[in-house]
């Protein structure tokens, strides 16, 4: 009896002693250049991201300069809060062996928030989007994870019930011995956005003076600038809003004394209002009372006058992977005389070709028929070139298009802050 007990134990000290030294004999130091190339490739495309602190906190990655050569394509897109934060919704869109993979996940910033603290929440959202990815890499093995204990759901309840105020200002002089500026700007606004409801209150006023001494001529020239503007929308389901504007407003450039408009709308959105960030395709409807009273008398000889008027706006937006496509069309005109109408069209288009290769492309134009407020009289040249006065025309536009190409390395996890993002701008010849 005793010898197969000896026997026994024999074998288990054999068995747990020689193990130890032959399992770490062999198990070598991980490769890290070896676990880094099996990393996912990433491409992060977020518009208000520190790309350089990205890189640093998440070292388990690998950065794409273009999205062709990724294995998930991180698409970064935000909206406003109510609060006056933002929300950002990471799209993580798993590519080639990840295709399929999708996730999405948000990440809301208070209106006090600093960039240290945004950019740190990010950060934590992002990692959790990549885990479903690094799990399936063996880099996976040098992950460890922590469990920090959710809050327990509650009620919130809010003392200010939702309203957010802000105030703010700015003084600015400048000048040199020919000319100088004044200016100043207040701004007031009280917010409040429920998932019912969205109102916006705001009170602005801008004032401008310059003037120019040029040999033995004198210029003063002074713009003046005054809004009240109210808005209210009712969320009435995931496709329709109802609501208005109320608005005054006071403006030496359009000649206005004061216009008071009332305008109710309602908007249909062809996608949820929850896909926005992504897709939106609304008609908006507005049809508005307005009350003028011109600073001088104006081109139909009118000092004052009442009008109605309707206008409808179609918006389409659109923001994949591929690029940004944003347009919108408005027209409008006034109940008395249909010629006295204006349309607006705005688009801009951000596309990759191919990989390396964007184009961005934006235009704007007016067919512009509407010019009620008009002063009797010609401009003086200072109000011309100083664009102190509304001018006649028929049309007003503008374009742009540019291109970015980019070769080379399609790696971007290096990050070197020296001499920090400044250009060189030499003088001289050599």
């Amino acid at each position: 009896m005793k010898r197969p007990r000896i026997i026994f134990f024999l074998l288990v000290w054999i068995f747990c002693s020689l193990p130890t030294t032959q399992l770490l004999a062999d198990d070598p130091k991980p490769n890290v250049d070896e676990l880094k190339e099996a990393a996912p490739k990433v491409f992060l495309d977020c518009r208000r991201c520190d790309r350089d602190y990205f890189r640093d906190e998440i070292t388990y990655i690998n950065y794409m300069r273009d999205r062709k050569d990724a294995d998930i394509h991180v698409l970064v897109t935000e909206q406003s809060t109510g609060s006056g934060g933002r929300e950002y919704t990471f799209a993580f869109i798993g590519l080639n062996e990840y295709a399929g993979l999708d996730n999405s996940l948000t990440y809301s910033s208070g209106p006090n928030d600093t960039r240290d603290e945004i950019r740190k929440g990010q950060v934590e959202v992002m990692k959790r989007g990549l885990f479903p990815y690094v799990v399936k890499t063996p880099i996976a093995n040098y992950i460890y994870l922590s469990f920090r204990e959710k809050l327990k759901p509650t009620a919130v309840k809010d003392p200010w019930n939702f309203w957010v105020f802000s105030i703010s200002g700015d003084a600015r002089i400048s000048g040199e011995s020919s000319r100088s500026s004044r200016s100043l700007d207040i701004n007031v606004s009280a917010n409040r956005v429920t998932p019912d409801w969205k109102i916006r209150l705001g009170l602005s006023g801008d004032f401008d003076k310059r003037t120019y001494d040029y040999e033995d001529e004198y210029i003063e020239s002074i713009s003046e600038e005054k809004n009240l503007t109210s808005m209210v929308v009712k969320s009435i389901n995931d496709h329709w809003s109802a609501g208005g504007w109320v608005e005054a407003e006071s403006n030496t450039y359009s000649n206005l004394d004061l216009l008071f408009t009332v305008a109710p709308a309602v908007e249909y959105n062809f996608w949820t209002y929850a896909e926005s960030t992504r897709r939106q395709l609304r008609f908006l409807y507005k049809i508005g009372y307005n009350h003028a009273n011109y600073r001088e008398e104006t081109i139909y000889d009118k000092m004052q006058e009442t009008l109605f008027n309707q206008s409808l706006t179609v918006t389409f937006e659109v923001r994949e992977p591929w690029g940004n496509v944003s347009t919108s069309i408005e027209g409008s005109h006034y109940f008395h005389d249909f010629s006295k109408n204006r349309l607006q069209v705005n688009g801009s288009l951000d596309i990759r070709v191919f990989k390396g290769l964007s184009v961005d492309i934006y235009g704007r134009y007016e067919r512009i028929h509407d010019q009620l407020s008009l002063p009797w009289g010609d401009a003086s040249l200072d109000e011309v070139l100083l664009a102190r006065r509304e001018l006649l025309t028929a049309y007003d536009y503008s374009i742009s298009v540019g291109l970015r190409y980019t070769f080379g390395s399609v790696y971007s996890n290096v990050v070197n802050p020296r001499f920090g993002r400044a250009r060189f701008r030499g003088r001289g010849r050599f």
